[in-house]
């Protein structure tokens, strides 16, 4: 499991104080009071029974000391789960960019949901042909139906609306993305004479389809069938399974 939050260890020490205190006051509030006794300056001459007295608490004061515990236990928990969020969304566009070709960068791999894996600025692929030969597209990614969640933490993300399918190149080579849609298939390519060289940043071309896809192929260059893959966040389960193991 991938952690790009660097205030881990300091939320982990925060989470830990929290529950050092607040678990031992919520089954006995008696009990910390005693404990935090140990530190309070007594009169010297106060006697057994006025120290005592000092440390009783009421019933209102233990109804307060267990909702105070109670509001730190909760607020705990949501800095777990404010973790759990940043590493489930950092860790969704990471697997999404992986999943469309990208290579390790220190650089983008700090904050992959902004430079790793981003929607389209300047090319949406549409336009002719150009080029003597071109080279293929490897993958493409339903839309309809199941809407992958990562698109939603990506910089200049594709709207649902507008894509009934993506397409994910390199990013210096999505220029040369050319998508043509006929009645018989939709054809994907790069209109370039050379491969498109390895990228560590990924940029998704929505594709709005003119009718339903049907029967119809999703080829690239030469006819060739293209892989369709489904990359996603993974579920909360699974994210908290990877925390946990550090898997």
């Amino acid at each position: 499991m991938r952690n790009y939050w660097a205030l881990l260890p300091a939320i982990a020490v925060c989470v830990v104080l929290i529950l050092v205190y607040a678990v031992p006051t919520l089954i006995n509030p008696r009990w910390t009071s005693n404990v935090l006794g140990l530190f309070r300056q007594q009169p010297t001459d106060a006697t057994a029974e006025e120290v005592e007295d000092a440390d009783r608490l009421g019933d209102k004061q233990i109804r307060s000391r267990r909702m105070l515990a109670g509001t730190l236990v909760i607020a705990a928990l949501a800095l777990i789960g404010f973790n759990v969020s940043l590493n489930r969304e950092a860790n969704g566009c990471y697997q999404a960019a992986k999943a469309w070709g990208a290579v390790d960068n220190e650089k983008t791999m700090a904050d992959p949901c902004i430079n790793m894996i981003f929607g389209e600025f300047f090319n949406s692929g549409s336009g002719e042909v150009l080029a003597n030969t071109q080279q293929p597209v490897p993958s493409y990614q339903l839309v309809d139906g199941k809407k992958p969640k990562y698109l939603k933490w990506i910089q200049n993300r594709p709207d649902y609306d507008e894509a009934d399918l993506l397409v994910g190149v390199g990013a210096d080579c999505a220029i040369d993305l050319k998508i043509q849609q006929t009645d018989e298939k939709i054809a994907v390519l790069f209109d370039s004479t050379a491969p498109c060289p390895p990228d560590d940043a990924i940029s998704l071309a929505p594709v709005k389809l003119k009718k339903p896809l049907g029967d119809r192929k999703i080829v690239t260059v030469g006819d060739k069938p293209m892989t369709q893959i489904n990359p996603d966040l993974d579920s909360w389960p699974t994210v908290l399974k990877k925390l946990a193991t550090g898997g």
